[in-house]
């Protein structure tokens, strides 16, 4: 169960099995065992002193203060991915949530074979009885072609993809993990971080109970600020708090300019084309007589609907002037009216989110805090699939976690723990360097051109398209395509 404690006291707390709803899980390992400590030292608030043992509240004795041995801030996947490895590892995983389940985020709701593997690792149940709608491939239109491209069927990766809406999606991690032994708290937004005064380290977070759900948004938020703010302690914190990531601007990190971002736009019509084989993605986007770099999509829910956008990379010229909202009307004004992808049949407002691309936050790893998904910038520059890598840098974080805990000094811990931008680089790095080109290349419209009206016409050239821009080839061996791009990957300096 979610635990839905409205920030008790301390005494209170320690009085209550937080973890009761997974006492099934191996025995976790306690906060202060181990190499790093979460309770030594004095610790500030965000650079600000703390005052120890002073009350907010008249009568009580301080802040109620938490602790685990590790804090997971956000529960999308990649905060979800993390807190499922490192409750499965034994480790005593704090997952803290600003909004409560469910909740809506902007995204295409396609899911690559990537993002299977990494539901299948997880242990999720992803058939057709669970509510997933699988799919075959892309359909890909452009350039006055029309060509359909199946995912390629590898040892890697499995060959097909889904589709679920983030209405639940995230939901479904997040209580995956609660059952692998996570702790979970909704409505709890974190205000910055505890730092050791002598070492700079992060020993944990700062919060306060307010938000509702992502409709509540402002009003929910401005009814936290008069809450009473909390202390959670831990050896390491993950940052999983989506594109924003306060908590890493509040520990100094700040985005990096010479990385792409993408804005993407998405809405919902009922119409008869819900239930479709295939995703499909339209390369032609025209604002007037310029061609973007960017597509447009359509991909079939299965429930009467069809989740429908647009993404654009900010290589082009026009990208701070462009009305994304009336682009996507336009585009689908061009649409044959038997699809339906009129205003009338739109079911949800338009919706807008930045994609953060190609590691465009670094360090990923700096005095306690790891960077995980949309906020150390995951996010795929060939195609913006973002889920898939959060999925993956999650697990990819929790298992340096479990290594670093393991350890029986802090120096050996330390050591292990700034491995995780190395296993970061070597998982995308090189590949991530290759999309900045590509981004590049496709901001130049002559080239947007020749590419759709030359490529979408040759099944060969599609089906290598598919696997460079999936980032989906078998890891060892593979086809002469398959080699070639781990080649060129390897070769290519890191990100």
């Amino acid at each position: 169960m979610t635990e839905q404690v409205p920030f008790a006291d301390a005494s209170d707390m320690a009085s209550r099995d937080i973890g009761s709803a997974s006492q099934s899980a191996p025995a976790r390992r306690r906060a202060g065992r181990g190499g790093i400590s979460g309770q030594g030292g004095q610790s500030r608030q965000g650079g600000q002193s703390r005052q120890g043992g002073q009350s907010g509240q008249g009568g009580q004795s301080g802040r109620a203060e938490q602790s685990a041995d590790v804090i997971v801030v956000g529960a999308g996947p990649a905060g979800s991915a993390a807190a499922y490895f490192l409750a499965t590892a034994g480790l005593d995983v704090l997952v803290l949530e600003k909004t409560r389940f469910p909740r809506e985020k902007v995204c295409g709701d396609g899911l690559t074979p990537r993002a299977v593997k990494a539901l299948t690792a997880m242990g999720v149940p992803i058939g057709e009885q669970d509510g997933w709608l699988p799919n075959k491939g892309l359909r890909i239109i452009g350039g006055g072609g029309r060509i359909e491209v199946p995912w390629p069927d590898l040892s890697s990766y499995p060959g097909f993809g889904l589709v679920r809406t983030r209405l639940d999606f995230d939901e479904i991690l997040a209580r995956h993990a609660e059952k692998a032994g996570a702790r979970l708290l909704e409505g709890v937004n974190v205000t910055g971080p505890l730092l050791d005064d002598r070492t700079g380290r992060i020993t944990g977070v700062t919060a306060r109970r307010g938000a509702a759900s992502a409709e509540g948004g402002g009003r929910a938020a401005a009814a936290g600020q008069d809450q009473p703010e909390r202390s959670f302690r831990s050896r390491v914190v993950i940052a999983a708090d989506g594109n924003s990531s306060r908590l890493s601007v509040a520990m100094g990190l700040q985005r990096r300019d010479d990385r792409p971002i993408g804005v993407a736009v998405r809405t919902y019509y009922a119409n008869p084309r819900h239930r479709d084989d295939y995703l499909e993605a339209w390369l032609d986007l025209w604002d007037g007589d310029a061609l973007l770099p960017g597509y447009g999509w359509i991909f079939g829910m299965g429930d009467g609907t069809s989740n429908v956008g647009l993404g654009l990379l900010n290589t082009s010229a026009a990208f701070q002037q462009i009305d994304y909202r009336g682009l996507l009307r336009r585009w689908l004004a061009a649409m044959p009216a038997e699809w339906g992808l009129t205003e009338e049949n739109r079911t949800k407002p338009i919706h807008g989110a930045a994609l953060p691309m190609g590691f465009n936050r670094t360090p990923h790893y700096t005095r306690g805090l790891l960077l995980a998904g949309d906020a150390g910038g995951m996010v795929n520059p060939f195609n913006g699939e973002g889920i898939g890598y959060a999925l993956e840098s999650g697990e990819i974080a929790a298992r340096v976690i479990a290594q670093a805990l393991g350890r029986p000094t802090a120096a050996s811990a330390e050591i292990a723990l700034r491995g995780y931008p190395a296993a970061l680089k070597d998982a995308y790095g090189g590949y991530y360097t290759l999309a900045r080109t590509f981004v590049q290349l496709i901001g130049r419209p002559g080239f947007m051109q020749f590419a759709t009206r030359h490529g979408v016409k040759r099944p060969a050239v599609m089906r290598l398209t598919m696997k460079l821009l999936g980032n989906l080839t078998e890891t060892r061996g593979g086809d002469a395509v398959d080699r070639l791009i781990n080649a060129v990957s390897k070769m290519t300096p890191a990100a």
